[in-house]
């Protein structure tokens, strides 16, 4: 018998080429890392980076309480580096929300709000050398590297 309610989600993750420029200034700086300061929401988000998941299979994977998850997911949903992107149903029926990594990738840079000007003439020209993937792959090495420092 086919099922009405889908199980599985054909979400993927996707990336835009416009990154939201944060600096020390900012007030969304301070929820992001805040959001992100916990082992544990650091590795949900590195898991939905990879690929889109529920709070169930993100428990299961990381050997969390569903309870946990779901704090940490309203926290990074709320500092707005995650977003539910589709629904799905549980085996007895009851809707789970999809979540993923924002489509705009989080640039963190330790400025002000004045020298941002400057760091965006610094990365056009910057990628007008390498290309648009090369930076974005440096730019989340580097902030990778930031937060496991820790």
């Amino acid at each position: 018998m086919a099922r009405l309610l889908p199980t599985q989600t054909d979400a993927a993750v996707e990336r835009s080429d416009n990154p939201a420029i944060l600096s020390l200034d900012d007030d969304t700086t301070r929820e992001v890392i805040e959001a992100l300061s916990s082992e544990t929401a650091y590795e949900i988000f590195q898991l939905l980076n990879e690929t889109p998941a529920t709070p169930a299979r993100i428990a299961e994977q990381l050997g969390q309480s569903l309870q946990n998850v779901h704090y940490h997911l309203e926290n990074l949903e709320s500092a707005s580096v995650i977003e539910v992107t589709d629904t799905c149903y549980s085996e007895k029926g009851r809707e789970m929300s999809v979540y993923v990594v924002s489509e705009d990738p989080t640039l963190l840079f330790l400025g002000t709000e004045d020298d941002r000007p400057s760091l965006k003439r610094a990365f056009k020209s910057f990628a007008s050398l390498l290309g648009p993937p090369s930076v974005l792959l440096a730019i989340g090495e580097s902030v990778s590297q930031f937060l496991t420092a820790e």
